[in-house]
């Protein structure tokens, strides 16, 4: 299986621009205070092993953070509700690319991962 980084960061300057109307902030779920002009941004982020998502981490969230333990990375809370499912396949991203690569090799269908047109 392939190994990822499942921490990284994540810094938006906006030190050489307007930086972002406090409407504009508000609507997209961001802090006005944190992206005006002259700000600069900065957050831990978070991989889903599963669906490959990246998420900005929440310092003040309480609740805890999803894990699964199959393969014994943190996810998402998107993939832990359907992990939740009792018709849930557990299916890390690891093992849809390594899947994906191995019929690339083996020659896939035509058409059905790569378009031949």
């Amino acid at each position: 299986m392939n190994s990822f980084k499942q921490m990284g960061y994540l810094m938006v300057d906006h030190r050489a621009s307007p930086g972002l109307p406090k409407e504009v902030a508000r609507k997209v779920g961001y802090d006005p205070d944190l992206c005006g002009e002259g700000k600069v941004f900065e957050a831990d982020t978070l991989s889903c092993s599963h669906c490959r998502g990246s998420v900005v981490k929440n310092p003040f969230r309480t609740r805890e953070r999803p894990h699964c333990t199959k393969c014994d990375h943190y996810i998402c809370d998107g993939c832990a509700y359907l992990a939740s499912q009792p018709d849930y396949v557990h299916t890390p991203m690891s093992k849809v690319i390594d899947d994906l690569k191995n019929q690339a090799v083996m020659g896939s269908p035509s058409g059905l991962l790569f378009p031949t047109n």
